[in-house]
């Protein structure tokens, strides 16, 4: 398989706003873009749409259009300190272009730091993100930068990126390219120009024969079930990945789990997704066996959002690590499983009278809260009396895990309950 050190999408990568394809509504003649451009303008702006649609494209050749000094930052790779050395640069005649790539990652303080240059006209911002940026970007930096929608690429639009990347790139047109079916190319990349253009070329690449090549949609499948090896946000793969990474949590292999962390951080997966499905687990996988685990993960979640990339991947793999070496219970799950199964057979079972809430004279009368032992009033605030519907008396769901803290737990259960519920 040939291997070339400019991937298809660059080396395609349209050179004048005239040659995107795509994003009539903003850059065809009464398009808002493209009538700033003609006046000599350009604002601040968010630059929102799916992923593949050509965010960085657009930004890259706005600045080129007004004779601007164009900087590339990725959210996922640059912190304060590297949006302050952007910002601390000397302007010149006019102000650069800054673009942040996926700018939803960026937490308050980074934020914030763009925001002054913003106001200064030190620089001037384009941010791309998938996201809402009404949810995700500082609402102060919103409101000082243009939302401009881009559209996802229509049927036509990716064909015609197809096509133009064929008859363009002196490697595709070396292989003598004939097109019978779009079908398994559009399929398989979803939408993504970029995936689409670097599907296309893995095609090319493993065809080493004389012949020209012919693309049929079995042709493209089976040449990407062998070779393609990416991470997709809404794909297969992406499910596949945080599988492997619970599983290892839950296995206590601190160093998989680090594994498949890294393997998502570098795909640039959300921090607060990982984090989440970090607490969950502390719960399920974990639970009263370290309840301090479910803390820490919880903790972990407000810290990625409040500091954001490159430094919460320090954060998640601590977390991660003492998810992986702590014990191990997941009898808290079981417990409602089983409790919610048992619900939905039993819906129709009453209440005990003595557990019925009786804040009327006629409840009284009736039964409501009769005999009902108060626990504080005993003993080691502990009365043993029945708090299950009749029928159910007796029926146990909770079984303590076998760890040190689950045993203390199973002690005072032995102690409270142990002939009532078998513990």
């Amino acid at each position: 398989m040939e291997v070339h050190a400019t991937p298809l999408p660059e080396r395609v990568r349209p050179r004048t706003l005239d040659d995107i394809i795509g994003q009539r509504k903003l850059l065809g003649p009464s398009g808002p873009l493209r009538r700033a451009i003609e006046a000599g303008r350009l604002p601040s702006m968010i630059l929102w749409g799916p992923p593949g649609v050509g965010k960085t494209t657009l930004a890259l050749l706005l600045a080129e259009a007004v004779k601007r000094p164009f900087v590339s930052l990725s959210a996922i790779n640059a912190g304060v300190k590297e949006v302050r050395e952007v910002l601390s640069r000397p302007a010149g005649l006019f102000p650069p272009v800054v673009f942040i790539d996926e700018i939803h990652r960026f937490n308050k303080s980074q934020q914030d730091a763009l925001l002054g240059a913003v106001e200064k006209g030190q620089i001037t911002l384009i941010g791309a993100t998938t996201e809402n940026p009404s949810f995700e970007v500082n609402g102060a930096l919103l409101s000082r930068c243009q939302v401009y929608i881009l559209e996802a690429l229509s049927r036509d639009e990716l064909i015609q990126l197809v096509d133009r990347a064929i008859a363009q790139d002196k490697f595709l047109q070396s292989k003598q390219i004939t097109v019978e079916s779009y079908d398994a190319l559009l399929r398989l990349s979803g939408g993504d120009g970029r995936k689409l253009l670097n599907l296309l070329e893995l095609v090319a690449s493993a065809h080493v024969l004389a012949e020209p090549l012919v693309i049929t949609d079995d042709l493209v499948t089976s040449v990407a079930q062998q070779n393609i090896a990416r991470y997709d946000k809404s794909g297969e793969q992406h499910y596949d990945i945080i599988s492997a990474f619970i599983k290892s949590l839950r296995g206590s292999d601190p160093n998989a789990a680090l594994y498949w962390m890294a393997r998502m951080i570098v795909a640039g997966e959300d921090p607060v997704f990982i984090a989440r499905r970090m607490l969950i687990l502390a719960s399920e996988d974990i639970g009263n066996a370290n309840p301090t685990a479910m803390i820490m993960a919880s903790e972990a979640i407000q810290a990625v959002k409040a500091i954001g990339m490159p430094e919460s991947r320090i954060i998640l793999s601590q977390v991660a690590v003492y998810l992986a070496t702590s014990p191990k219970s997941n009898a808290s799950y079981v417990a409602i499983n089983e409790a919610i199964a048992l619900a939905e057979q039993t819906a129709h079972l009453p209440v005990p009278l003595h557990l019925r809430n009786a804040p009327t004279k006629l409840m009284k009368q009736i039964g409501y809260g009769k005999e009902y032992q108060y626990a504080h009033d005993y003993d080691g605030n502990f009365s043993q009396q029945n708090y299950l519907p009749d029928d159910l008396k007796g029926h146990k769901l909770y079984e303590p895990g076998h760890n040190a803290r689950e045993a203390e737990i199973r002690r005072s259960l032995q102690k409270w309950w142990g002939e009532w519920y078998g513990y």
